[in-house]
């Protein structure tokens, strides 16, 4: 499956006042990996932005007016998103924009053109009740700098809510993925009580994904806060036993 990592920037709050967007940006995984297809652009929202959002990702009116409106982006990002597993952390602001700028061109809401939305900001709710689950805090929780990150963009802030979903993540790929074999006969374990038996494959982790899981388990062990991650305590008592 296709996921595609999405970021919006407005001229403010609510469509419902007119307000529009200013930015898109979108990245997308395939097989847990960023593939460096991205889509981005910049939009002229043809109305004045309010300050509190351009303190939020500096973009001005003087530099947008230059750009493209949307409905001259609307068919590449489209094409782009099309039936793609969309991540948006907290989805409904985001979507809603989408949806009042579909309607505005007599296009179908934006849950049309794509598989599903994930919505980051709710998983992370569940994972992490009672504690801050901003973009940032979550970076800080999973060891993902975004030192370079000093105001909001649609790309980079996509970017990084990549990295943040995949470490989110982790460990919940299936053993058997979306096909099953043409023939099950002959393959180690029993299945069906019927002699069929299935042989799952042992693949030996790569110097990169070593590397991976080594990075991965020093962010456990700084948010345990010295206490080192579980995985790392029993390993140690396995050396020592």
């Amino acid at each position: 499956m296709r996921y595609i990592v999405l970021d919006t920037e407005t001229t403010g709050l609510d469509p419902a006042q007119g307000h529009r967007l200013v930015e898109i940006g979108c990245v997308e995984i395939a097989n847990r990996q960023l593939t460096g297809r991205n889509f981005h652009t910049y939009l002229n929202p043809e109305r004045d932005i309010d300050p509190g959002a351009q303190a939020v990702h500096g973009l001005s009116l003087e530099f947008l007016k230059d750009h493209p409106r949307f409905a001259q982006q609307a068919r590449d990002f489209l094409d782009f998103v099309a039936g793609a597993r969309i991540i948006i952390h907290n989805a409904a602001f985001d979507v809603k924009f989408l949806d009042a700028e579909l309607e505005l061109l007599g296009l179908p809401r934006f849950s049309t053109h794509c598989h599903d939305v994930i919505d980051t900001l709710a998983q992370a709710r569940e994972m992490h009740p009672g504690k801050r689950n901003s973009l940032d805090a979550l970076c800080d929780r999973y060891g993902i700098s975004n030192a370079h990150r000093t105001l909001h963009g649609a790309l980079l802030d996509s970017e990084l809510l990549a990295e943040v979903w995949l470490a989110m993540t982790r460990g919940q790929n299936t053993l058997v993925i979306d096909a099953e074999p043409e023939s099950p006969r002959g393959m180690g374990l029993a299945a069906g009580g019927q002699g069929e038996t299935w042989h799952l494959p042992v693949l030996a982790a790569s110097a990169d994904e070593q590397a991976a899981h080594e990075n991965y388990l020093d962010a456990l062990d700084k948010a345990a806060k010295g206490g080192g991650s579980l995985w790392r305590q029993l390993s140690a008592a396995r050396e020592a036993a």
